[in-house]
């Protein structure tokens, strides 16, 4: 029996890992264009008419951009910045107010010991693997007694607490926030309060800025939750109304080309969030949750 040798190239590696190495890069690829595909279908399909639409189907830019554009924002006088409006306002004020809900919660849990702290945290854990969708009508009937359905609490009030964000605060301040630097403040005669806002919180800014994110999109792409809550049309968020829109397009197909453009401007927001608070990311928030 002769034993099994394996050859090498000039980088050292054997022959066989070196023939399959491309293959991980093609899953990848695969990948990425499986998702980008559907995008660059919507960013061209909005810039054609609705018989350049309809009558070819093709990745070739068409016409018909700025005709599109005039005639969403002419449509019901304008209501579709209206849904943009109130989108911002849902995700922005619901998701600041989840990250300084987060941020007390989890830092709370994180560098103080209490009784119960174990169960509020194992609760906590449980709630991220429930379905938003399963906490929809209850939600809906908790606040219809209140006389909250159909306002603008009605969208605020469900989002505020993020168990996984608390949950991921909980990891980050535990790794991130010493308890020397703490007790060395408490020893200079600091308030909690003001340890915790002025040393913890600029600590745990890369975390409370990927909670902030997280429900800044979780929200912008919330659809079940307004489509429970809300019936007037003026309070609708941008995924709502432009399902309203492509409802209508079944009997007015001229509809269709509003939505594909709808839909294209409601992606830019988010493009520009990751923009923009992309520099106040940093991998520590990867490696405290490892060390935690």
């Amino acid at each position: 029996m002769t034993p099994l040798t394996l050859t090498a190239d000039a980088t050292g590696k054997p022959a066989r890992a070196r023939r399959t190495a491309w293959v991980p890069t093609l899953v990848l690829i695969i990948g990425s264009l499986y998702c980008l595909v559907p995008v660059a279908w919507v960013v061209i399909a909005a810039t054609k008419n609705r018989s350049e639409l309809f009558s070819t189907f093709t990745f070739a830019p068409g016409t018909g951009l700025f005709d599109n554009l005039s005639e969403l924002t002419a449509y019901r006088d304008g209501i579709y910045w209206q849904w943009m409006a109130n989108s911002v306002f849902y995700a922005g004020f619901g998701a600041l107010l989840s990250a300084a809900v987060s941020a007390a919660g989890g830092y709370a849990l994180g560098r103080f010991a209490f009784r119960g702290r174990e169960f509020i945290f194992k609760v906590l854990l449980a709630g991220v693997l429930v379905p938003s969708v399963v906490l929809a009508v209850p939600q809906y009937l908790l606040l219809s007694k209140t006389g909250m359905a159909d306002s603008y609490w009605s969208m605020l009030l469900p989002s505020i607490l993020s168990p996984y964000g608390v949950y991921l605060v909980r990891i980050y301040a535990a790794a991130s926030v010493p308890a020397e630097l703490m007790e060395a403040a408490r020893m200079d005669g600091a308030s909690e309060w003001r340890i915790f806002s002025r040393i913890a919180v600029p600590m745990m800014m890369p975390g409370l800025i990927t909670v902030f994110l997280f429900q800044f999109v979780g929200i912008w792409n919330n659809f079940l939750l307004p489509y429970v809550m809300l019936a007037d049309d003026e309070k609708f968020p941008i995924t709502l109304g432009l399902y309203t829109l492509l409802a209508q397009g079944a009997s007015q197909p001229a509809l269709y080309t509003l939505v594909i453009t709808g839909c294209l401007l409601a992606i830019l927001p988010l493009i520009a969030l990751f923009l923009v608070i992309q520099r106040f990311w940093s991998l520590d928030l990867l490696s405290g949750s490892i060390k935690a």
